[in-house]
């Protein structure tokens, strides 16, 4: 690829490999580039062969200057062709409104420079009356094989540049008649002079920490309020394709792994707005064994559940045990059931004390006390201490101990969970 900073009107990008199993345009305004080849070609047939042929890698290098784009496309027989696809230019007066709009908003510079295209972008620009994604008509088509409408090889040149548009929109206003460099340093000429003031306490900044700069004040603009949390978290896209996944990779593991990362990050987003939040949340600091039954209790299928099970060193029922008690507490809940501990004497003292007020001297059930567990004698009943000093309720389930509810502070309120009483 050539240097996006060079001054000269025209770049070029070297021939993309083959675009098996995956989509042309990822972004939006690839999709949009698509749509308006899709929309005028008059033989839909052919943009399916220039599809097919771009999937394959039979577009050469891609010449992008001011109003066309080229590339030699190889037919399925080997026959070259050379392929343009035209786009008109925006005239003095189109790129003169733009780069107006766009020096009001710094954000839109930004995202450029980002290579994005954000839709507010195209919103401004298009009120503004210029209007970069090209619309229905708006790609004409020259090919060598003749054809006076798009034909497979510019289609296929189209779906190739789509991939280019991806990576950089800064393609597409090449096309439209700027390159990075001219258009970048017209943006600068038009920036708003900065008053007196102003330099001279930036200067005085210079080389300064962040922090100690932001302390000042006197420089930086008031902080935005806090975005509202989403009501849900966001939904990963579907990786179910037609095209069989590599060798190791387990589509079903990556989308469960991916909706699980959104409902983390919609969960600690929460917390980070929440007002007065200053703990870091205990579940940053799991163990992998930990961090396997959080990701097992979003229910995941059985050949990813098998996975987590195995990776937290686990069989499937233990695994299933380790969720049930995740889910009734987290952390701690997860270390009542895999550890038991001797109860230091004091902590032992307070729990005896606990458990004599706990019930009337005549309803107090017969408990057999081994380290930090409690059993009724003869049933199937059981309170664990835990470090927190809260009571756990446990049940006896063919053969195993297993998790009745959550910790209570009362070691009968827990007892009675653990006999199905409350």
């Amino acid at each position: 690829m050539s240097d996006p900073y060079d001054n000269t009107p025209e770049r070029t990008f070297a021939a993309l490999p083959p675009a098996h199993g995956r989509g042309f345009a990822q972004t939006w305004w690839g999709q949009a580039w698509l749509k308006a080849l899709e929309d005028a070609a008059l033989d839909s047939e052919q943009v399916k062969t220039g599809r097919g042929l771009a999937r394959a890698g039979a577009v050469g290098a891609v010449s992008v200057r001011p109003g066309r784009i080229t590339a030699v496309v190889q037919d399925r027989d080997r026959t070259s062709h050379r392929a343009d696809v035209l786009l008109q230019e925006l005239s003095e007066g189109q790129w003169d409104r733009f780069l107006g709009m766009a020096v009001e908003r710094a954000g839109h510079i930004a995202a450029l420079l980002d290579r994005e295209m954000p839709p507010h972008l195209v919103e401004d620009a298009a009120a503004a009356g210029v209007e970069l994604l090209p619309g229905l008509g708006d790609l004409e088509a020259e090919c060598g094989c003749g054809a006076w409408d798009h034909c497979g090889h510019t289609a296929a040149l189209c779906y190739q540049v789509a991939r280019l548009l991806d990576q950089d929109p800064f393609v597409l206003l090449l096309m439209r008649g700027r390159g990075e460099r001219e258009l970048l340093d017209e943006l600068q000429g038009r920036s708003v002079p900065r008053t007196e003031a102003a330099p001279a306490r930036q200067q005085a900044y210079e080389g300064v920490d962040a922090a100690e700069a932001y302390a000042a004040g006197d420089i930086l603009p008031p902080l935005p309020p806090a975005p509202p949390v989403p009501a849900e978290p966001g939904l990963p896209p579907s990786l179910d394709t037609e095209t069989d996944p590599a060798p190791g990779v387990d589509p079903a593991a990556l989308e469960f792994l991916a909706t699980q990362a959104a409902r983390e990050a919609h969960r600690l987003l929460a917390e980070a707005l929440r007002t007065g939040h200053e703990q870091q949340s205990a579940e940053a600091q799991l163990t992998l064994s930990q961090d396997a039954v959080r990701l097992a209790s979003g229910v995941p299928e059985a050949s990813v559940a098998a996975r987590l099970a195995e990776g937290s060193g686990r069989d499937r029922e233990g695994l299933a045990l380790a969720v049930r008690a995740w889910d009734y507490g987290g952390v701690p809940a997860l270390d009542v059931l895999e550890a038991e501990w001797a109860v230091e004497a004091e902590t032992l003292t307070r729990a005896r004390a606990a458990l004599e007020s706990a019930w009337e001297e005549d309803e107090r059930p017969p408990l057999r006390a081994s380290r930090n567990r409690w059993t009724v004698v003869g049933g199937r009943a059981q309170v664990r201490l835990g470090t927190d000093g809260r009571w756990w309720p446990y049940r006896k389930e063919r053969g195993r101990w297993v998790p009745a509810g959550p910790a209570s502070q009362d070691p009968a309120t827990a007892l009675g969970l653990a006999e199905g009483q409350e």
